[in-house]
């Protein structure tokens, strides 16, 4: 009989994987036209130009590796690599099998600065590297690891239907993503001249046909009474969503209006954090929840988010970072939505498949994503952490 008391039981060594390694990159990926949507036209933003990014690659003494990034557009990138370097230390040594523990003192080495914004998305990367590595040890991608609800995941395409672009390649890159196997469309809303954006829907329409997937993005430069104008407006349109078409922070505004539309609202990419969401999901404020997994901290919160997401039933479709969240989404019950961004593609030797409408998950351990020589030609600062085995 087995007297060892309850408190005294610990994981052996053989299940131990010490961590010895850290290398963070901060990286600049360049765009090639200046993008905007409707901060830009209503003067909060400028044109977004470039994409920091911050990489994580993390080794154990058993000579395991994984990668994990967390990104910002505008500004922020300098930042999150400096409070990065700043805790990267406080991993070294740790066990890599115990990330949620590791997540919470990575929170705690910087609680001056919160536990959401950049101080949390700068722990992504680190998050992101331990789960990459813990599925690539276990010889798994990484929704399998999860538990995967499926194999592939339908996708739409945001990159083609910002406001800058004009109607005619809107159109065009819109018929251009479909005959690439994408599932769906998404086209920004929010001129100052709401005719035409009902105007570049019609036209978008009548070229997809009533049968191809529609969502429209205001990206959050609506007050009230123009959201429930506009969201009148479109309902012939048949979107599958309405996007932000509030200010992110405005849950009974996002409530009034789910309760009123019959289009879906779908909101919540710029939240920061699990407890952020929470206040969208209690006051039924979304029917499309989109949380980023590197904005509010990682994969060990994205999970938490979406057990709460299903509690509510709720749809989920992931903002933006597709080489992370097409993992997430194929381990959600609910059938979600990813959302194609080729920006990142040349930060990676591999590619994600996609047709029929749907993005395939890779057969690759863990992400499946490996960092190209271009990603190295882009970085602008480096450190390391530890001794790589």
């Amino acid at each position: 009989m087995n007297t060892t008391p309850l408190h005294a039981t610990h994981a052996g060594d053989t299940s131990r994987d010490a961590i010895c390694w850290v290398r963070l990159s901060s990286v600049s990926l360049p765009l090639d036209t200046p993008v905007s949507d409707a901060k830009v036209l209503t003067g909060r933003q400028r044109p977004m130009t470039e994409v920091a990014l911050l990489f994580a690659e993390i080794a154990t003494a058993d000579g395991h590796e994984g990668i994990g990034f967390s990104y910002s557009k505008r500004a922020g990138g300098p930042g999150q690599f400096a409070h990065a370097q700043e805790v990267a230390p406080d991993l070294i040594g740790e066990d890599a099998n115990d990330i949620g523990r590791l997540w919470t003192k990575l929170v705690w080495s910087g609680a001056s600065v919160g536990r959401s914004g950049l101080a949390t998305q700068a722990l992504a990367a680190f998050d992101v590297a331990l789960w990459d590595l813990k599925a690539k040890r276990a010889g798994l991608p990484l929704a399998k690891l999860l538990g995967a609800h499926r194999d592939s995941v339908r996708c739409y395409n945001t990159s083609g239907g910002f406001l800058h672009t004009p109607l005619d390649e809107l159109l065009e890159n819109a018929s251009a993503s479909l005959a690439d196997g994408i599932g769906g469309i998404k086209v920004k809303v929010g001129h100052p001249d709401r005719r035409e954006d009902l105007r570049r829907l019609t036209a978008l329409r009548e070229r997809l046909g009533d049968d191809v997937p529609l969502m429209a993005d205001a990206n959050q430069q609506w007050d009230r009474p123009t959201a429930r104008r506009m969201g009148r407006a479109m309902g012939e349109f048949g979107l599958v969503w309405l996007e932000e078409p509030l200010d992110a922070y405005d849950a009974q505004g996002h409530a009034a209006l789910a309760a009123s539309l019959d289009t879906p609202i779908a909101t919540g990419e710029m939240l920061a954090s699990v407890a952020e969401h929470w206040e969208l999901i209690r006051a039924g404020a979304a029917d499309v929840i989109q949380p980023d997994a590197p904005r509010i901290g990682g994969i060990t919160q994205f999970l938490k988010l979406a057990a709460l997401a299903e509690h509510q039933q709720l749809q989920l479709a992931p903002h933006f970072a597709m080489e992370i969240h097409l993992h997430l989404a194929a381990a959600y019950p609910f059938e979600p939505w990813v959302e194609h961004f080729d920006w990142l593609e040349p930060l990676f030797e591999e590619r994600l498949e996609i047709g029929d409408g749907r993005m395939h998950l890779p057969t690759r351990p863990g992400l499946g994503v490996s960092l190209s020589e271009q990603a190295r030609a882009w970085t602008r600062q480096q450190c390391e952490i530890g001794e790589r085995p």
